[in-house]
């Protein structure tokens, strides 16, 4: 399946899920964040569904956050931020429940709202020289509980404190450093790399991965 925005598709055990706005470095427009839902629901319905990956189109970035030409009609008032905030959160639900392990392929920019969308994720994978930050501090925004939530999951408080204080940019070094990603390899290798991984997952037992997806999301609730 293709959108304009989102690109879909699966090959054997590996599904895979593009955001597709490489003119604006993958920034995720409302109508992208509408989709992911239902792009993962279409993914989890093929029986041989093992993995999915998410990455960004093009070599620039996963994703520069959210498309803020949008944000003058998108946030105007109460009602409008309310709705554009559930529909992100959405997203963000749509990735971290879906049925099977999902991998984030991070190539160049991860900031913001593509951060995000990786943490979400339950494995990150990273090419040398990609970028990661959280950048609401500086542009007077704030960041909602959920969301800090998620980062506080993946690098502990302290880390994440300066990572949402300083809303500065990372370095893979220092994203692998705090925790942040799993792993940080050669920027060519970064699709043979993440294949393999899925490959490697794939190939074990459905039901035992499932179980283990859940048992360390509930670890994390209890």
């Amino acid at each position: 399946m293709t959108s304009d925005r989102l690109i879909v598709s699966s090959e054997g055990p590996i599904g895979r899920l593009t955001l597709n706005n490489p003119e604006r470095l993958n920034a995720l427009s409302f109508d992208m964040w509408e989709e992911i839902p239902t792009a993962l629901a279409r993914l989890a319905e093929k029986p041989a569904l093992r993995v999915v990956i998410l990455s960004g189109a093009g070599e620039k970035a996963f994703a520069a956050g959210a498309d803020i030409s949008q944000f003058e009609d998108g946030y105007a008032g109460t009602e409008t931020v309310v709705r554009a905030n559930e529909t992100i959160e959405r997203a963000f639900l749509a990735i971290e429940q879906c049925p099977v392990p999902t991998i984030a392929a991070i190539r160049g920019y991860c900031i913001g709202g593509g951060l995000a969308i990786a943490l979400c994720c339950d494995l990150r994978i990273a090419a040398e020289g990609a970028r990661f930050g959280i950048p609401p501090a500086r542009l007077g925004l704030g960041y909602d509980h959920m969301s800090v939530r998620r980062v506080i999951e993946a690098v502990g408080p302290m880390s994440a404190k300066e990572i949402l204080f300083t809303a500065r940019q990372f370095s893979t070094a220092e994203a692998m450093g705090m925790g942040l990603v799993n792993r940080v390899v050669v920027a060519a290798e970064l699709g043979p790399f993440v294949q393999s991984l899925a490959e490697a997952i794939a190939a074990n037992d459905r039901e035992s991965v499932t179980a283990a997806k859940h048992a360390a999301a509930a670890s994390l609730l209890a």
